[in-house]
């Protein structure tokens, strides 16, 4: 079988004016892969594309450890940690970040969250052209607090607005121009992503994946613009690595992200391996492009683990 565990955010501090970018510390990653190889054997991306129907049909417990958004923190401060331990790693990047220098929407909201109280976003919103979008009825904001229940009313409010009120077109405009109040986005981009350099690095060591162009859910889309999201990272990487990519993981994860005909269109690009968000072990049953994974609190050591996973 395969468990795989899934990262994203790896730093030595996450204090911030208002709490929206979590992770886990150094100290937490190291800790929790440790308590991993107590249960299970690491194997490498390559082992696993190579002999994929002989792992996940396995009796034994093999492990990966995979990253999505192609972080800097993940290149220089968790790689080290995992090479340390002599661990391999799949990194899924987006192309956006290189090709277009572009910050993505989701770690645009992190971003701007981290720096405006849910209550003041709400504010500005209220007063915005999407105003009828914030104005949520008693049956929604149930549904928010329902939804969102580790927040408080006021983040779970705002995150389902933002998440299930707005287009995705409503939700760029929206964040694009409170976040150029904040935020430099050159600067941003600079800070926040790998270098073309990491990239090349990790392809030769065969753990460079894709996470499509824009970190959009894919299932939302329209057959030609998922082909052409798909299409896009795989070429681009391929040209500045010169190496194949066969791996992608979809952003969110969820069922809107890989919903039919996502599957079939990545296998036609030429993926091999695709990775959701579905919480599980992978045990032979699976469709290869719908892979499940852990997020890492799921997991030993993790906020949200449970013996009987």
């Amino acid at each position: 079988m395969l468990t795989v565990s899934n990262y994203h955010y790896i730093r030595e501090d996450f204090t911030s004016q208002y709490p929206s970018i979590f992770g886990l510390t150094p100290e937490s990653f190291k800790r929790q892969l440790i308590e991993l190889q107590k249960i299970g054997k690491f194997i490498s991306p390559k082992e696993l594309l190579e002999n994929t129907d002989e792992i996940v049909n396995s009796k034994q417990n093999y492990l990966l450890v995979t990253f999505d958004d192609g972080l800097r923190e993940q290149f220089e401060i968790a790689k080290p940690i995992l090479d340390d331990l002599k661990i391999e790693a799949m990194y899924f990047v987006n192309s956006i970040n290189f090709i277009e220098k572009q910050v993505s929407l989701v770690h645009k909201i992190h971003l701007i969250r981290s720096q405006v109280s849910p209550e003041d976003l709400m504010s500005n919103f209220l007063k915005s052209t999407f105003k009828s979008k914030f104005e949520l009825p008693e049956i929604d904001k149930k549904k928010a607090i329902e939804h969102y229940n580790f927040d408080d009313v006021s983040s779970a409010h705002l995150k389902y607005c933002l998440n299930f009120k707005l287009t995705i077109n409503e939700l760029s405009i929206a964040m694009n121009d409170l976040f150029n109040v904040y935020f430099d986005s050159k600067e941003t981009v600079n800070n926040l992503y790998m270098t073309e350099e990491y990239l090349k690095i990790l392809a030769q060591e065969n753990q460079l994946g894709s996470h499509t162009h824009s970190h959009l859910a894919l299932g939302l889309l329209d057959v030609d613009t998922i082909g052409t999201e798909l299409k896009k990272t795989k070429e681009y990487l391929e040209k500045i690595t010169q190496t194949k990519i066969e791996m992608l993981s979809y952003p969110y994860g969820n069922e809107a992200s890989y919903a039919f005909p996502v599957p079939d269109i990545a296998k036609k690009v030429g993926y091999k391996l695709g990775f959701t968000m579905e919480r599980g072990k992978n045990n032979g049953c699976e469709d290869k492009l719908l892979l499940k994974r852990f997020d890492c609190n799921d997991l030993v050591t993790g906020k949200n683990y449970k013996n009987s996973l």
